[in-house]
Formats: structure tokens, C-alpha cells, sequence
């Protein structure tokens, strides 16, 4: 392994299986199943021969339009999924936030799912019990650290999701939409504590459709279309080309830089 490189994709490739025909209800799946109706299905690539390089310290925007499989890529280092094709390494511990409420119990309290979420990252009762204050004084959420996660909004998880795994000091960190979530108070806090990691250097992946945002925390970005990696480099350089993409209404084919 080369000296400081903490994350590694190898032509990594994601395949889902789609149905091209979904029966309406539950009776017409049963009744084709009896007569022998086969579904059928039709393969989709949501990563295609993905190859990336990050090391210590670097922070890495992830962009391009819906579906362009953003998530799918970080679901992938977060060993969520187990790539088609492709080899993965990370190496450092990693704090996912990758979809709102994952690792959460909804009918626990917010109290009971700190000490949940925190130990699926690995840390033992006695570190939550040293970092809990903080992480609770970060959220802001001191008022309903008692109620059920259900009775939460979908800002105020993300708020409790975001405090957890920053407060664990985690070496990788995902971050998919967190910013888009919230007040902008929060969000403040937030890019604040995001851009301490950086100084600490902390390796993070950043998916977000504000290329402000992109272009104000990120030192690498890669530019996803259909799976396939179209361009990768320093942020100003790839935003740029994105943007100018964008503007032309994908009138032309974005580049293909090596």
C-alpha cells in the first residue's frame, strides 16, 4: 500500500437487477406466479469501472445529477455494498452518514440512540459516557434527548447523526447531503466542524449538489454521470467543467480527462 493512501477503488463496478414490468398489486404477482409468468428482468450499472485515490487529508466533493450514483459509491466504502466488480480498500475507521437515520432505532430515545449509533461505530459504553455532553451540546437537542427518535424531525436526526459521528474523531468520514438538512445556524456549525476535521486531517467524501459548498470545503471533486467517473481532479477545475456542463444543458458530452 502506498505510503499514506487511505482509500482505494479498483474498477469498482455496482450492478443492480431491475424488473422491467412490476404487477400491481400483490394478487396479479401471485396469479403469474402460478401460471409460470417469469419476471423480467434488466441489469443496471449504478457504478461502472470506478478507479479513486484519496490520502490523509484529502477532501473529496462527490457530484453530478441524481442518480449519477453518488450514494452508491459511498455505500460502497461504507461497506453497505459489496461492489459487482472491483477491489476496495479503506484503511482507518469510518463514520457513515449516508442516509438519514441509519443506525437509529425511531421508537428509542435520542439518548438511547447516541449510546446505539456510537457503539455501532465501535466505541465502548465508557467513551460514549466521556463524549456524551458533548455530543448533546453540539445537536442542541438537550430538550428532547428523552423523547422518541419517531417524534424527531427529519433536520433534528440529521443534527443527532452529524454529532455522533463527529464527536468519535473518525479517521474517513461520509458525508451525503448532511448540509442540505437543517437551519442555517446549524449548517454553520456544521462546515465549521468539517473544516476542523481538515485542519486535523481527516480524509472525508462529500456528496452535495451546492458547488459552493463543494468548491469551499473540498480540495479534490469527481464528477459522476450514470455510474461512470467523467472527470476527476482539483475542485475549481472540476466544478467549473460541471457547471459548464450544466449550463449547456448537456448539449455536449462532458470530457473524458485521464
Amino acid at each position: 500500500m502506498i505510503d499514506g493512501l487511505v482509500i482505494d477503488l479498483r474498477s469498482v463496478s455496482v450492478k443492480y437487477r431491475l424488473t422491467k414490468e412490476k404487477p400491481q398489486t400483490f394478487q396479479e404477482y401471485v396469479v403469474n406466479r402460478i401460471r409460470g409468468k417469469r419476471m423480467v428482468f434488466e441489469d443496471f450499472w449504478a457504478l461502472s469501472d470506478l478507479n479513486l485515490q484519496l490520502h490523509k487529508g484529502d477532501v473529496l466533493g462527490i457530484i453530478g445529477s441524481n442518480g449519477a450514483g453518488k450514494s452508491t459509491m459511498l455505500k460502497v466504502l461504507a461497506g453497505v455494498l459489496k461492489p459487482t466488480r472491483g477491489n476496495v480498500t479503506v484503511n482507518g475507521m469510518i463514520a457513515p452518514l449516508i442516509e438519514l437515520g441509519a443506525g437509529f432505532d425511531m421508537d428509542l430515545t435520542g439518548k438511547e440512540n447516541i449510546y446505539l449509533n456510537a457503539s455501532i461505530l465501535g466505541f465502548s459504553r465508557r467513551e460514549i459516557d466521556k463524549r456524551f455532553n458533548s455530543i448533546v451540546d453540539f445537536s442542541e437537542l438537550g430538550e428532547f434527548l428523552y423523547s422518541p427518535l419517531r417524534s424527531f424531525s427529519s433536520g433534528m436526526v440529521s443534527r443527532l447523526g452529524f454529532s455522533i459521528a463527529t464527536e468519535l474523531d473518525p479517521d474517513i468520514l461520509l458525508i451525503d447531503e448532511i448540509l442540505s438538512v437543517g437551519d442555517e445556524h446549524f449548517k454553520r456549525k456544521c462546515e465549521k466542524r468539517i473544516l476542523e476535521f481538515k485542519m486535523k486531517g481527516t480524509t472525508m467524501l462529500f456528496v452535495s449538489h451546492s458547488m459552493e459548498e463543494v468548491k469551499r470545503l473540498c480540495n479534490k471533486v469527481c464528477w459522476l454521470d450514470h455510474g461512470i467517473s467523467r472527470m476527476w481532479g482539483e475542485a475549481e477545475t472540476v466544478v467549473h467543467e460541471y457547471l459548464k456542463y450544466v449550463n449547456n444543458e448537456g448539449s455536449v458530452m462532458p470530457p473524458e480527462l485521464p
